[in-house]
């Protein structure tokens, strides 16, 4: 049985100079819960994960491609990636805050990426 815990979405640290800042909120039975920060600089490379990604933008402004297809993303739009699609982040404001279900995910970072 997981333990309590509690946390605040909003109460992040600063966004990353380049690329993304991951944080494990909470990872049970196979699903994987995360806060990401996003600089005005996302990295330039393409993702193809084995498990299926659901992501909401929580703050700011981004652009993501996935299967080609551009995706202008503004606070409260979410995305089902499915596994393999796959998928670029484009363009970011600085301080854009998402919050991703990874179902059937590893704890392994997408390249590039800082955990904390």
């Amino acid at each position: 049985m997981p333990r309590l815990a509690t946390g605040n979405l909003l109460d992040t640290p600063d966004a990353p100079n380049h690329g993304e800042r991951f944080t494990s909120l909470a990872e049970l039975g196979g699903v994987t819960i995360e806060s990401i920060v996003s600089s005005a600089t996302p990295d330039a490379g393409a993702y193809d994960q084995p498990h299926d990604e659901w992501v909401v933008l929580l703050a700011g402004n981004a652009a993501i491609e996935v299967e080609g297809r551009a995706h202008v993303l503004r606070a409260g739009d979410w995305i089902l990636l499915p596994a393999h699609a796959r998928h670029r982040v484009l363009a970011t404001s600085a301080g854009a805050r998402w919050l991703a279900v990874h179902v059937g995910a590893t704890t392994t970072p997408p390249t590039g990426s800082k955990r904390t």
